[in-house]
């Protein structure tokens, strides 16, 4: 069975950017991460109507820019007219959305690492989605830069089909850890699993890490709240403000080697 890469997990991802601080899947909130001392973020991906991925976490316009229309409906040239900075402040009026292709150069360019979530919304295909957008992370990023995660079962089964684990590491997403986790991490010969903090058990973290998977929590704000999911053997936190936990987060854990 293929090995996955040696990858330095980082304790704290800034969620969709530093999100808290700049417009959430933008340009400007990575450059915010990587301006704060952190070097991977958590990012959605999904297609417009004309096949273009972009990074958006939203089916419509309505919540994170001044547009409205469902992106399934819409073409690149509708969407780079869009401003996606302003609703958050006027700092950022003017922002534009992100193609893939746009999101990946400034991840090269900072050398950042990226949990890229395939975002697949409904009536939408996952593996329409994974068949795009995974050759295109291959390409750009090394693998000990690189977890792709979804909700989607199928989207992550094609993924890895495109690629083994020692080339892909993927993440199971799940609100809570079902009874039948081991199963799906399995076959999907995934790397990691990511929970919703505040649904996951001590019980069932270490039942993760003694399996040898390691355990991402999304979207923790308070370290205090959070502090006692370290003992459980939580792996990283995906935060909105991770510059909160500073001074609360253990050290690192130690270099995964494949």
């Amino acid at each position: 069975m293929p090995q996955p890469p040696a990858l330095a997990l980082p304790r704290l991802i800034a969620h969709r950017g530093l999100s808290a601080h700049a417009p959430e899947n933008t340009l400007s909130a990575v450059r915010a991460a990587h301006d704060a001392g952190f070097h991977w973020v958590e990012l959605d991906v999904q297609l417009l109507g004309d096949g273009t991925p972009v990074i958006w976490h939203d089916a419509t316009l309505k919540r994170c820019s001044d547009g409205h229309g469902r992106l399934a409906t819409l073409d690149l040239a509708a969407v780079r007219k869009l401003d996606v900075g302003a609703w958050f402040s006027d700092d950022f009026r003017g922002e534009r959305m992100a193609t893939l292709s746009d999101m990946l150069a400034l991840l090269v360019e900072l050398d950042m690492g990226v949990n890229m979530e395939l975002k697949v919304t409904r009536r939408r295909s996952g593996t329409e989605l994974a068949e795009i957008v995974v050759p295109r992370l291959l390409k750009a990023l090394p693998p000990e830069r690189l977890i792709l995660s979804s909700f989607d079962q199928p989207a992550l089964q094609h993924a890895r089909s495109l690629a083994d684990a020692s080339l892909l590491p993927i993440g199971v997403l799940t609100e809570s850890v079902p009874e039948k986790w081991r199963s799906r991490c399995e076959a999907l010969e995934a790397y990691s699993i990511h929970t919703d903090w505040t649904r996951l058990t001590a019980r069932r973290a270490r039942e993760i890490k003694a399996a040898g998977y390691r355990l991402l929590c999304y979207t923790p704000n308070d370290p205090a709240a959070f502090a006692n999911r370290w003992e459980w053997g939580v792996d990283s936190a995906i935060s909105d403000d991770p510059p909160l936990f500073t001074g609360f987060a253990p050290p690192a854990p130690p270099l995964e080697l494949g």
